[in-house]
């Protein structure tokens, strides 16, 4: 084994050093974002929250340790 067996051709360097690039650019778009806002006022929908559904063994297992899930 030489130690010049890991050195890859010029064109697969290039296409390394234009992926790393491009996604460089993408970090560089998002780091000059505006954050999104955290008042309330500017997002005036109301979001629905997930049903949560509890299954027969868990309303089994909640009323054998009397947590009356109902």
């Amino acid at each position: 084994m030489t130690p010049y067996e890991e050195i890859e051709t010029p064109a697969q360097l290039r296409a390394d050093c234009e992926a790393v690039n491009g996604r460089l650019a993408h970090v560089a778009r998002k780091v000059v974002q505006t954050p999104p806002s955290i008042h309330f006022d500017e997002f005036p929908r109301e979001v629905q929250k997930k049903d949560i559904r509890i299954s027969e063994a868990a309303q089994r297992l909640a009323n054998a340790l009397h947590l009356h899930l109902d």
